[in-house]
């Protein structure tokens, strides 16, 4: 996990630089924010916001621990490969976040010396717009839904759970682990809107050695239990404890949460909140971003922060938080 001692933002600061964050940019990609404070030509202190993956999260991390102490000019000559090593190597399609974070660092530098917040202007080819990993044409995707369909269970609903089934049986991991599932769990599932599919058909690779996936937070799954609906008889209804389940162990991947997912759209993932958990769609009376909104109810929880605004309607950060997701 990345290093989260330097999460946050200095106000006031000596240097305000930004990646992602101007007019044209902001809500529409990848973003950074370093803020420093300065004292003898040297910063003193620095402290690093992200808008995105946890690849850049980790950059950003390495980055502001190798310019914290360091003259202004030392840290102005600080390189992306340098983080990038600094981290073990990221991958290919991934070194571009560390060209980010060490951008929004140098521009924090030219901002202390020259005043003003300093965006810097940054377009790595590798950086593309989200897209969906999953399509009706992946064959995983479409065996679920060729399967016959169950009396009772809606086209959504079966659209819902092929995606992440489908998206995690490309992954490295357990299928089951991959989703936050017990194996009885994966299989009841997979009985319930997919009758008559062999449970090998969304399993791992065939001799392959699974990997570990990354860890759900607790937090967001304690906070995505608390909104779990009760039967008549007050008993978890069984779909949305599995979508919870599922939530939460996709939400520690990477990226936009309907794409960790595997929804085809943006509008799938809150249309499949209001079907199941119902409280948390109206608990998120705003609109915020779904990934962002679990996050921040963990930061209200363990006092963290996360923003730089207590108050949404006044941040400048509005448009980062707020959308379809």
């Amino acid at each position: 996990a990345a290093d989260d001692r330097r999460v946050g933002i200095l106000d006031p600061a000596d240097g305000t630089g930004e990646v992602g964050l101007d007019a044209e940019q902001v809500g529409r990609r990848l973003a950074v924010r370093f803020t420093l404070r300065v004292e003898n030509d040297r910063i003193e202190a620095i402290r690093y916001q992200v808008f995105g993956c946890g690849f850049t999260i980790a950059a950003c991390a390495a980055a502001a621990e190798l310019a914290e102490g360091q003259p202004l000019d030392a840290a102005l000559s600080l390189a992306a490969a340098t983080v990038n090593s600094t981290l073990g190597g990221l991958p290919d399609e991934r070194r571009y976040c560390a060209e980010l974070a060490v951008a929004a660092l140098h521009a924090s530098v030219r901002s202390a010396r020259d005043g003003g917040t300093v965006q810097a202007s940054l377009n790595p080819s590798s950086e593309e717009e989200p897209s969906p990993r999953v399509s009706a044409d992946d064959p995983v995707y479409r065996a679920l839904l060729d399967s016959p369909p169950p009396s009772g269970i809606s086209p959504e609903d079966r659209h819902l759970f092929a995606c992440p089934l489908a998206v995690a049986s490309a992954e490295p991991y357990d299928t089951a682990e991959a989703l936050g599932l017990t194996p009885q769990e994966l299989a009841s599932l997979l009985k319930t809107y997919f009758p008559g599919v062999d449970p090998a058909r969304v399993a791992a690779r065939p001799g392959s050695v699974p990997e570990t996936p990354p860890a759900a937070n607790v937090d967001i799954l304690a906070i995505l239990f608390s909104h779990l609906p009760k039967d008549g008889n007050g008993r978890e209804i069984q779909s949305a404890l599995w979508l919870a389940r599922i939530l939460a162990a996709r939400a520690a991947h990477p990226g936009h949460l309907w794409v960790a997912m595997g929804l085809f759209e943006r509008p799938e993932l809150t249309a499949a909140i209001r079907r199941h958990l119902p409280s948390l769609a109206a608990a998120n009376h705003q609109g915020m971003r779904w990934k962002r909104y679990l996050f921040k109810q963990v930061c209200d929880r363990t006092g963290g922060r996360m923003c730089k605004s207590p108050n949404c309607g006044i941040c400048s950060d509005y448009a980062l938080c707020f959308g379809p997701d």
